[in-house]
């Protein structure tokens, strides 16, 4: 007896090494989901929300370069993946999304919640078809995971709701054969790149997530050019700690002072791995070099004079073999060396804003009577005690918006950690769940999520998956009761803040209902305590930390109109606070 197409593309999903499917039960998916309840090396994670479905399975793409899975019913179900499968995509994460969809002799009658499947992710997917006839599979299937799996995005199989208990009448196992290519740059680009930086007195590399395989051969290229290594947010991982000597941290709006430095007073750019897209952020007027797997990334950003399209280990250690340049101190490291200083000073400086007695000292009582009057935590300490208590292999998953500020600044990914986010989609909510899709992979694992109340209780019912599931995810919620980079950007823009504040529950009483260790914390004096205990404490837990909503994260080199506009907006607020204190309108 042949088997079903339901029963096919399960058998498919559990040889591919998938784990875990997301999603959430109904009508056209019973077929795939009874499949599932029945093969013992798959799991089936039902979540709340299909958007917390599709930010797990991006997760785990993400942190094992994987198929990660997902599923979304007929009509709304398939809507709500939509979110979370535009995170994979712009995090080039391969997914399969499962969607599905009204009975084939229904299609285009405008059928009870029919959705047109192929115009709705026509833009998120590398890949989307519908199933029409059982003849189809499994090639259909083995197309739609090579597209994923090959162009690093998402695929989108639609199947009618009559579709997976049909029988295929050529039944065959699938076969994805898949071999990684390893692509080089044409050899005189190479030679062109080397002499670049063979003249340079001054190299700074601006390194992404693309170089983290090749971070070896990245720290000998750093030691040859005596360059100081700026990082992008996704680089983290991977590229700090104390085993690197070259590291800066970052730049941007969550940078350092160091960093925008050493990328102000290079004469050459040396961009490894990294499509950083903020344009403000480049210096003018440099040499700049880029390597990129990505033809189209190059020069997207800032004006390239070599362009070198490759995998970056492989072109790294070409650019090895070129430079005349030899180890052991040839190069003037002033550069490097100033560099260095800067970040250690800055980091200092950063260590004592996250010392909990700092407000008490005169310095930290004058900042307090500007912006913390209420004496709430500050985010700092929380972040820095949650750095010192974590695994050096946990799983860092960050919020959009200030957690990521503080997570950026105060943890260091230091040995195996592991950082995800929503870096480049920069949607709300997604630290939960893609904390889920994390814990799934490995349950003794160290998972930590570090969320905005904003984002946690825009997808709060997915805490129910934590608990239904036993995944001892620890959430760090920095309860600021505000829209924080909204607030911040408003206020930088001379605006009065509006539409920002939150009238939130106590986040710890909520998840101490759902059956899961709730802690609050109120005073600066209990943080590290708190932070051990909720680390201690067996199965999911939720910290709820209420931090100060006045915070202000300064730029890597704040603007005159920056400070001024924030200054007009701090007046306007506290005019328009008196006026509420004495009845006004």
């Amino acid at each position: 007896m042949s088997r079903t197409v339901a029963r096919a593309i399960v058998d498919a999903l559990s040889e591919l090494g998938v784990r875990q499917v997301f999603g959430v039960v109904g009508d056209a998916l019973n077929p795939l989901t009874d499949a599932i309840r029945s093969t013992e090396s798959l799991e089936w994670v039902g979540c709340r929300h299909e958007e917390a479905a599709a930010f797990a399975a991006g997760a785990q793409s993400q942190l094992t370069g994987n198929l990660g899975v997902c599923m979304g019913t007929v009509g709304p179900g398939s809507v709500h993946l939509l979110n979370g499968l535009y995170d994979a995509a712009k995090s080039h994460a391969p997914v399969l999304a499962i969607a599905g969809q009204v009975p084939l002799a229904e299609l285009g009658s405008d059928y009870f919640q029919e959705v047109d499947n192929d115009a709705l992710f026509s833009d998120v997917a590398v890949f989307r078809a519908t199933i029409t006839s059982p003849d189809q599979l499994p090639q259909m299937l083995e197309t739609a995971v090579r597209n994923a799996l090959g162009r690093k995005g998402v695929a989108v199989l639609s199947v009618p709701g009559d579709m997976g208990e049909r029988e295929l009448t050529d039944d065959r196992p699938a076969r994805f054969s898949l071999t990684p290519a390893v692509s080089r740059p044409e050899g005189s680009a190479g030679r062109r790149a080397a002499e670049l930086l063979d003249r340079s007195e001054r190299v700074t590399l601006l390194v992404g997530e693309g170089a983290r395989a090749a971070r070896e051969d990245v720290l000998a290229l750093a030691d040859r050019l005596a360059a100081p290594m700026v990082l992008t947010l996704k680089a983290k991982a991977g590229f700090e700690g104390d085993h690197n000597p070259f590291q800066v941290g970052q730049t941007g709006l969550i940078g350092n002072p160091a960093a925008a430095a050493a990328l102000q007073d290079a004469d050459t750019l040396l961009l490894l791995g990294t499509d950083f897209p903020y344009r403000d952020w480049y210096p003018e007027g440099r040499t700049v070099i880029q390597v990129d797997t990505e033809a189209t990334h190059i020069g997207r950003r800032v004006p390239v004079d070599v362009g070198l399209v490759g995998d970056t280990g492989a072109t790294v250690r070409d650019l090895l073999d070129h430079l005349a340049t030899a180890p052991g101190g040839e190069r003037d490291r002033s550069h490097l060396d100033k560099a260095r200083e800067r970040f250690d000073q800055w980091r200092a400086g950063q260590a004592r804003l996250a010392d909990p007695a700092h407000d008490e000292g005169i310095v930290g009582r004058l900042r307090s009577a500007l912006d913390n009057r209420a004496h709430d935590i500050r985010p700092e300490v929380l972040a820095a005690a949650v750095d010192r208590a974590a695994a050096d292999d946990a799983v860092f998953t960050s919020d959009t918006g200030m957690a990521t500020v503080c997570l950026s600044r105060f943890v260091e990914m230091r040995g195996e950690r592991r950082l995800i986010g929503s870096y480049n989609l920069g949607s709300m909510a997604n630290a939960m769940p893609q904390a889920l899709g994390a814990q799934c992979l490995d349950r003794e694992r160290q998972v930590v999520a570090f969320c905005g109340d904003g984002g946690l209780s825009m997808l709060l019912g997915d805490l129910m998956t934590l608990k239904t599931h036993r995944l001892p995810v620890k959430l760090v919620v920095f309860d600021n009761r505000r829209l924080g980079m909204v607030k911040l950007e408003q206020e930088q823009a001379g605006l009065p803040e509006f539409g920002t504040v939150l009238d939130n529950p106590d986040f710890a009483a909520v998840a101490e209902a759902m059956g899961i260790t709730g802690i609050r914390v109120t005073d600066p004096s209990e943080v590290e305590n708190a932070v051990r205990r909720a680390f201690r404490s067996p199965g999911p837990v939720l910290l709820d930390v209420l931090t100060n909503p006045d915070e202000v994260a300064v730029p890597a080199k704040p603007t005159v109109e920056q400070g001024w506009g924030f200054a007009v907006a701090k007046v306007k607020e506290v005019v328009r606070s008196h006026g509420d204190n004495t009845g006004g309108h």
